[in-house]
């Protein structure tokens, strides 16, 4: 793996978590109460830009690594599915059980985008919210492993 894109998804990951930092005594808060409302909205819409923020950096691996991005509609779930298997030029970027996590945060982030706020349901995004640390501590755990057996596979070739 190159300098470059180590040096860009490390930028992705400080940017993730100042997201969670920013948002941290409102994660703290629904640990403890239903939020709100407006709450919900902001949750929303945070863990619709922490989805993205984790897809941004499988953006980069893919055009730098895999070569392309996926195309057509359903290049969100293709991006993702991608990450999880290996290929020809790289090991798998994510384990199943991350891969299986991150399939709850896509298919959150397409029912903000394609929903009202007043429509979100804390049932359906508590899990989501509050796990939301920890998922960021498994990306980059997996990350640094990926980059640790990319490093390698560059090295025998």
């Amino acid at each position: 793996m190159s300098d470059k894109l180590i040096k860009r998804i490390a930028l992705k990951q400080e940017q993730l978590n100042r997201l969670i930092d920013t948002h941290r005594s409102l994660l703290a808060q629904c640990a403890l109460q239903r939020p709100n409302d407006i709450e919900l909205s902001a949750l929303g819409f945070f863990l619709h830009s922490f989805y993205s923020g984790l897809e941004n950096i499988f953006k980069r691996i893919a055009i730098e690594i895999d070569g392309a991005l996926p195309q057509g509609e359903a290049w969100h779930r293709q991006l993702l599915d991608g990450m999880a298997a290996a290929n020809e030029v790289r090991t798998a970027v994510i384990s199943a059980a991350l891969y299986d996590t991150l399939s709850e945060y896509l298919a959150f982030r397409h029912v903000v985008r394609q929903s009202y706020s007043f429509h979100l349901q804390w049932e359906k995004m508590a899990a989501l919210v509050l796990n939301c640390e920890a998922t960021m501590r498994s990306v980059e755990d997996e990350l640094r492993v990926f980059s640790k057996d990319s490093s390698e596979m560059l090295a025998k070739n």
